[in-house]
């Protein structure tokens, strides 16, 4: 046992086992984050019950069985939110708000939590219909008729004659859609462009006449092409609100619903596993793809998406040459003494600091300091009207704070990898003739290269999950404009955008009814982690490359 012991085969052993129960870790906390958030795309069937609690009236139940939290009851998400309430029906409201059974905002409450034993007469009816509105949330109730311009077209075959209709409304409201965010986004953008032309011509007080009726002739004619599509828009949402679907609530009572406000229709307690499945699929990629809604309560997160992506490739684009240049200067340059060894233990410590404080730190100097100051230096016309440029949180600032937080793990990375390159290919590249800078151009940074993307991995990694230096900095709850588009020059870096991990913030701490948007936090969650694994994966992919393509020269 004793030899065993000092062969080092334990050891061995002890290490694979604690990677195998990190890995283990990993593993289980990705699964659980996507059992959490995955089955809210899930369609679950509709229940119709009566909650009969002895000291109050009956009351209707409609809605969605979901997963409860407490054994006595159950948490059931409930629609039908642009119905009047009934009087009876708000105080059973108010009384289970006081009593501290009902969860969620009094107001607007899609989640209730109802005690299990006074639920009777549990029923799941075929017919009924589950309504995904684009505003006002679900509604549950059953087909009644299809009207036009108010005379009723069909009772009979409603549901043959909706996807038809359905796909009509749907094209119609993606050509509005797309006409108010790109062509006319566009149109504001180069309205926004020719106003701060006419600012500047204000402020240098030039009298250049054929600048000014330059500038007029493009804005008239940037209103007109407006004008006319703005005529377009009011004849598209002519069309679009022509049909009328009616339908009939639990209780008898009749409701409308615009097709231009619905995006999907279908029946939950109908639909085999295989159809559940496809809806599933379909739901999962309108939440990758889509703009949020309802207060980022619904909808998609590809704006959010997008921003993190953006800003982690802008961040390491930003930290990757001071990185790498701090430790080439550190490592093969500097005269190794005590300033140095104070240098290396003020990064080292750098890497300890909260991230709170580098966005505090960016908001002084990055935004106010030096953005002020380029405002003043580069559009001092802008500054007396108020319009800042550089000096407001922007997508730029943000990756720049990030930069400077992920600094240090760059150059003590790069170093390492520098560290690694024998001392004999040093010597035998400068016995060939070659510079001191050509050695470390052409033969010393290639092969430390791993080391190097080691760091952007690292840095990469933690980065891209940090929020609160960037709720300082750059990022907003919703951004109308995305800091990528069609308009010059396609990269806005002046611009405010959202992140993943402040969309996961403001769902869990910032919505009226933390029980709706429980599953949206996991779902979001999961998808910031598969965004950070794909962007670490494919730097794992180019350092491995790399590491095989030297390898030859370190053997």
């Amino acid at each position: 046992m004793k030899k065993w012991f000092k062969s080092g085969t334990p050891w061995i052993w002890l290490n694979a086992g604690a990677i195998a129960v990190c890995i283990l870790m990993v593993a289980s906390i990705i699964l659980l984050i996507a059992s959490r958030g995955m089955v809210y795309f899930w369609p679950k069937d509709v229940m119709v019950a009566d909650y009969n609690e002895p000291t109050q009236k009956k009351v209707l139940v409609v809605g969605e069985l979901q997963n409860s939290k407490t054994v006595p009851a159950i948490v059931i998400k409930e629609g039908n939110e642009n119905i009047p309430v009934p009087k009876d029906k708000l105080e059973f409201e108010r009384y289970l708000i006081k009593e501290s059974i009902l969860k969620g905002d009094k107001y607007k409450i899609v989640f209730r939590t109802y005690l299990k034993d006074f639920l009777k007469s549990i029923q799941y009816p075929k017919n009924i219909v589950v309504v995904e509105q684009r505003s006002g949330g679900n509604f549950y109730g059953y087909f009644h008729a299809i009207k036009q311009k108010d005379s009723v077209i069909d009772k009979e075959n409603i549901a043959g004659s909706l996807d038809k209709l359905l796909d009509r409304a749907t094209e119609l409201h993606d050509q509005i859609y797309e006409i108010e965010k790109d062509d006319i986004g566009t149109i504001n953008y180069k309205k926004s462009n020719l106003n701060l032309e006419k600012i500047k011509l204000d402020f240098y007080k030039e009298k250049d006449i054929r600048k000014y009726q330059s500038l007029k002739i493009s804005e008239a004619k940037l209103d007109a092409e407006n004008d006319k599509l703005k005529t377009k828009l009011l004849s598209l949402r002519q069309k679009i609100n022509r049909d009328i679907l009616v339908f009939k609530t639990q209780d008898n009572k009749t409701f409308e619903i615009n097709l231009a406000n619905i995006i999907r229709i279908y029946q939950p307690n109908q639909l085999s596993v295989f159809g559940k499945s496809i809806l599933y699929v379909e739901k999962f990629w309108e939440f990758l793809s889509d703009d949020p809604r309802e207060a980022n309560t619904e909808g998609g997160i590809f704006p959010a998406i997008l921003g993190t992506v953006v800003m982690v490739i802008l961040m390491t684009i930003l930290v990757t040459p001071i990185g790498v240049i701090g430790a080439i200067y550190l490592r093969e340059y500097a005269k190794q003494g005590v300033l140095i060894r104070i240098v290396r233990i003020s990064v080292n410590n750098l890497a300890g600091v909260p991230s709170i404080v580098f966005g505090v730190f960016g908001l002084g100097f990055f935004v106010y300091v030096l953005g002020g100051s380029l405002d003043v230096f580069f559009y001092p016309e802008r500054v007396d009207s108020n319009i800042t440029t550089f000096g407001s949180p922007s997508l730029m600032w943000a990756a720049l704070t990030l930069a400077l937080l992920t600094l240090p793990v760059v150059i003590v990375a790069t170093e390492e990898g520098l560290s690694r390159v024998p001392r004999a290919i040093r010597e035998g590249s400068l016995a060939l003739g070659a510079t001191k800078a050509e050695t470390l151009w052409r033969t010393v940074l290639p092969m430390a290269s791993p080391g190097m993307i080691t760091g952007l991995i690292l840095a990469i990694a933690r980065a891209a999950g940090e929020v609160a230096p960037l709720m300082l900095v750059g990022v907003v709850m919703y951004s109308p404009s995305p800091p990528i588009d069609l308009n010059p020059p396609f990269l806005h870096v002046d611009r405010t955008f959202m992140h993943l991990g402040n969309h996961i913030y403001g769902l869990a701490f910032q919505s009226p009814d933390s029980e709706a948007v429980q599953p949206l936090v996991f779902a979001t969650a999961f998808i910031l982690v598969m965004v950070i694994i794909i962007l670490n994966l494919t730097a794992i992919s180019i350092r491995n490359r790399l590491r095989e393509k030297y390898r030859a020269l370190e053997n």
